[in-house]
């Protein structure tokens, strides 16, 4: 079933459709797992979830709009087959990218907010990914407005080669700015965030929430060990790791995620709104 567009199955379509845990091989109805905010019911597992459906639980109904979602990627340096994995991407996430970009408002808060999306591509970072997330950040900036990012990608996208990387100095570049405005940036690091993006704008927020054992990092651990010489110790690169080792603030549950955000932005609402 097409992620992006679940509102436009007919009740009895979403009912119907189940999916099954990768831990324990359980298959729940789809509705029940929404309800459950896709952990599974039987054994906890936290399963992956798409950029709508992310949005669908965590901000207020009918409130988000987005922007740029007419951008589509092109083949910038003719790398073979790319077009290819592209329309595959398409078809299976239901995107024209990674990422979804718009506005909303949590709890009454009002944010922008970006979520990237690994049924796209494992939620790579090419050049549309970057434009995207930084015109976010000008338009929040512009609007005086907090920002919100849920993250989880493989990291840069290969097949865009040095442009792709460049994303990480533009992006870093918007949220800085941001932030010397004065204005609260707070990213939700899910599983997995590696790469490119956890080395610039997923670890840049002011406050960085983790869900439950996340994969957060940037080389990979079988890299590291071959790199270092060294077995690496268990959980490694994990949310709770990261938590005991200061790489991120807080973890946070999924279905306590929405309140915990409407919190902070509230905390942080400028005097004069």
């Amino acid at each position: 079933m097409d992620l992006k567009n679940i509102f436009n199955f007919k009740k009895d379509d979403i009912i119907a459709e189940k999916r099954t845990c990768k831990k324990c091989g359980k298959s729940t109805r789809y509705n029940e797992l929404m309800a459950n905010s896709m952990i599974c019911p039987t054994c906890g597992e936290y399963m992956r979830m798409g950029a709508m459906e992310r949005l669908e639980v965590t901000l207020d109904k009918g409130t988000f709009k987005e922007i740029d979602k007419s951008l589509k990627t092109k083949n910038p340096i003719d790398f073979p087959d790319y077009a290819d994995k592209l329309d595959k991407a398409v078809k299976t996430s239901s995107l024209n990218e990674a990422v979804v970009c718009g506005l909303g408002k949590i709890n009454g808060n009002k944010c922008a907010v970006f979520v990237m999306d690994s049924n796209f591509m494992m939620g790579s970072m090419g050049t549309v990914v970057g434009e995207k997330i930084t015109r976010l950040f000008e338009k929040a900036t512009h609007d005086k407005l907090p920002v919100i990012g849920f993250t989880t990608s493989g990291g840069a996208r290969m097949q865009e080669g040095i442009l792709s990387l460049m994303q990480m100095a533009k992006v870093s570049g918007a949220a800085k700015r941001h932030s010397d405005a004065g204005l609260l940036y707070v990213t939700v690091l899910t599983d997995p965030t590696t790469g490119g993006i956890t080395a610039s704008f997923a670890m840049q927020g002011d406050i960085i929430i983790a869900e439950p054992n996340a994969l957060i990092g940037f080389a990979g651990q079988r890299v590291i060990e071959q790199t270092i010489g060294q077995k690496l110790p268990q959980g490694f690169q994990r949310s709770e790791f990261q938590l005991d080792h200061g790489f991120v603030d807080m973890i946070e549950e999924r279905k306590r995620l929405k309140l915990t955000l409407s919190k902070i932005l509230e905390l942080h609402k400028p005097v004069n709104q």
